[in-house]
């Protein structure tokens, strides 16, 4: 996993790139953010493909658990994905709901999850 660190319009921002699962659990979460706050970020930029799978269902807990160490903390987070392709009523209603406060976004690109960190 290799984080990129960049700046826009006053915010740093790490992303997360990587061919492979980085987000397993809560500790995996806790060392990104430690991370990429000792490189001066206060939002992360991860991808779908960087979560488990079971992070979209929401019966398992586990999205709660990682996005509450995201409000714990006051960071940031865009996740970028397909997100349509998820039929669950209840995992929509999360992202629309998260969409519509100023800590967790779901977006479809990386222009997307910029300009939601930086608005």
């Amino acid at each position: 996993m290799e984080l990129n660190i960049f700046e826009v319009k006053k915010h740093i921002i790490a992303e997360i790139k990587s061919e492979e699962i980085v987000i397993n659990d809560t500790q995996d979460v806790l060392d990104v953010m430690a991370n990429a706050s000792y490189q001066g970020a206060r939002s992360i930029i991860l991808y779908e493909e960087h979560l488990r799978p079971e992070f979209f269902e929401l019966r398992t807990g586990l999205a709660g658990e990682i996005l509450q160490k995201f409000s714990n903390y006051r960071m940031k987070l865009a996740i970028i994905g397909a997100f349509e392709k998820y039929k669950s009523k209840s995992l929509k209603a999360f992202i629309g709901e998260s969409n519509r406060g100023n800590q967790i976004f779901f977006v479809p690109d990386r222009d997307a999850a910029i300009a939601k960190i930086t608005g």
